[in-house]
């Protein structure tokens, strides 16, 4: 299928976009310090799971439906921010209360592969400019001799085993760190700026026009 358009502007793009810092970097960061790549990786695995919901969506034109009105667009973004805002002031919760990111965790800072996994797919999906972004890039590059949902379908897989490498990279390095990270002080530091980053993602997010 990769004769049938032009793939490398869109491998390029793709690239580019997944490494450029964001919300899912700072989910897969948080969740490998706190729990480990393992759990970093199953949060990237949420992420990337959700593109070929965004691919679908676009494919089968529903995204047109929903950037058409803007009362339904308004309240996916807002559910989008709200939960952007709550994932950051449980982080700021967790800053709160320095107790270290892998070393005798309260119940508050438990973080479970399922815990991380729903995250990553949530954010992802109730992302809006991830639809956006599907519903104005994606169709550069169909082919209209061929099914639309196949090749929305292969980009989002050539999309997520870009992101999965380039997080689970990145999973693995913060792993690596994880002896550092565990002081208190340290933790404490990592949770108010993700929670801050969060918050902000959330309030921008929120206030953004279509």
């Amino acid at each position: 299928m990769l004769e049938h358009f032009q793939w490398l502007p869109f491998l390029l793009a793709i690239t580019v976009l997944t490494m450029s810092p964001g919300v899912d970097t700072l989910l897969v960061l948080r969740s490998s310090a706190v729990a480990g790549w393992r759990v970093g990786f199953v949060c990237s695995l949420g992420i990337c799971l959700g593109l070929f919901a965004h691919a679908t969506v676009s494919a089968l034109g529903l995204s047109v439906i929903l950037l058409g009105s803007a009362t339904l667009f308004t309240a996916f973004k807002i559910a989008g921010a709200l939960y952007l805002v709550y994932l950051g002031i449980q982080a700021l919760r967790s800053a709160w209360h320095p107790k270290g990111l892998t070393l005798n965790l309260p119940e508050g800072r438990q973080m479970t592969a399922k815990t991380a996994f729903r995250q990553g797919i949530l954010s992802n999906i109730l992302n809006p400019k991830t639809i956006v972004f599907y519903m104005a890039f994606l169709p550069q590059f169909i082919n209209p001799e061929y099914s639309a949902i196949a090749q929305s379908l292969f980009m989002a897989a050539l999309h997520f085993i870009i992101a999965m490498v380039w997080q689970t990279f990145l999973a693995v390095v913060v792993h690596r760190a994880r002896v550092w990270l565990a002081r208190p002080k340290v933790a404490q530091v990592l949770d108010s700026l993700t929670g801050v980053l969060l918050v902000g993602f959330g309030i921008k997010l929120a206030l953004t026009q279509r």
